[in-house]
């Protein structure tokens, strides 16, 4: 999964902003690529392609079957952050032909066909004439990942690639804050068995995570580059995000090496994601990386409001969920009634009439799932007000 330096025998020092002195040896200690880039394809080829030759080195080999798992959570312009960009998945398939190996496009997707993404989001013009695969996940294995999930199903061809390229957009999540390299994965659970997940894991933003980090360890990607060029903030990741310039591609072997870097990029602790606090718990990673480029030093991204969604005897938690948690609301101006919302919504909480939809809040798990598919950037993640006073009285 990392790169092996072996001994550090003198004092170093990386952007992790930790002096590691000569009595401490490090093994595995990761090395995150982390390059200023644009959408422009003459520029953004050979960065990719450096890249690409530092993390996967010869392990791509000809006549190899490589997939290529992107971003590609609903129908979204490229301009809109809301999917990977098709200049890097135009660079990233050029590399695998390149290689004589044969590349396939594939993910499984929140909302709409899959055949609608790739046209609105630009990835079909953009690979027009390669000699390339695009191929939904489908079917699934089973991969007995250990307690407390056991067996999950995963798409088999994510699990049985001979090798795999991840490319997640960076991105805001109304649920877990971030979505980036091990989020980006969990687009390897197919189809409608993704709800399932989110009503099982219910509000314990936890449990979530440490699903995520078990699809990371059944998938273990070979290598992964983030699309930072044009990020997402505020209410993301769907279209009621806003689009951010960032201007850099980072990559690894390590996926979790590259989340970890972005939270550096801006200004919080590793662990305030949740996937990052558990893959380091199960030992995949370490907050100590190196840094091959210079990290950019942003400290007013804007991020969603995380707060808790459930706190004290568990007899007032009804009541908590209906009045003082954070939760789901719509613009009504922006609705088209178009019904994704409630057909993708796990817990079965959202109705509509002719004018409007409505939340049952007793039934709704916050996991977002709305958010992510709307089409029209109608709904959003609001606290109310008397939570935000419950919760300042409280302090928590």
């Amino acid at each position: 999964m990392a790169s092996r330096l072996g001994l550090i025998s003198t004092f170093s020092f990386n952007q992790s902003f930790k002096l590691i002195p000569p009595s401490v040896t490090i093994f595995d200690m990761s090395k995150v690529f982390v390059r200023k880039a644009e959408y422009d394809y003459k520029t953004l080829k050979p960065v990719f392609f450096e890249i690409m030759d530092a993390t996967a080195g010869n392990m791509i080999q000809k006549n190899m079957r490589v997939v290529i798992k992107p971003n590609l959570l609903a129908p979204a312009s490229p301009e809109m952050a809301v999917v990977t960009h098709p200049l890097i998945i135009k660079a990233a398939v050029e590399y695998v032909l390149e290689k004589g190996a044969r590349p396939v496009i594939s993910d499984s997707s929140a909302a709409a066909s899959f055949e609608k993404i790739l046209k609105e989001g630009g990835i079909r013009n953009a690979l027009e004439g390669l000699n390339v695969e695009f191929r939904e996940f489908k079917t699934s294995a089973a991969v007995d990942v250990g307690k407390p999930f056991n067996e999950i199903e995963i798409a088999g061809d994510a699990v049985n690639a001979d090798f795999l390229i991840n490319l997640p957009k960076l991105k805001t999540h109304a649920q877990m804050l971030l979505t980036l390299g091990i989020k980006n994965l969990f687009g390897c659970i197919v189809g409608m068995k993704k709800p399932e997940w989110h009503f099982r894991t219910g509000v314990d933003r936890e449990m979530f995570a440490k699903l995520l980090v078990k699809i990371y360890q059944a998938v273990r990607p070979s290598v992964t580059i983030m699309d930072g060029i044009l990020a997402m903030q505020g209410q993301g990741p769907g279209k009621g995000g806003e689009p951010r310039n960032i201007g850099v591609v980072l990559g690894s072997s390590d996926t979790a090496a590259v989340d970890i870097a972005v939270c550096k990029m801006f200004g919080i602790a590793p662990d305030e994601l949740l996937t990052n606090r558990f893959a380091m718990e199960q030992g995949l990673t370490t907050e100590i990386i190196e840094m091959d480029g210079d990290l950019p030093d942003i400290k007013d991204f804007k991020f969603p409001e995380i707060v808790t969604l459930v706190f004290g005897p568990r007899k007032f938690h009804g009541f908590m969920r209906r009045h003082l948690v954070q939760r789901p609301v719509c613009n009504d101006s922006l609705c088209r009634l178009c019904g994704e919302c409630w057909k993708y919504c796990p817990a079965k909480a959202i109705t509509h009439d002719k004018r409007k939809i409505d939340f049952d809040y007793d039934k709704c798990i916050r996991c977002y799932c709305c958010i992510e598919v709307c089409p029209h950037g109608a709904l959003s993640a609001h606290e109310t007000a008397t939570g935000r006073i419950a919760r300042r009285l409280l302090k928590i």
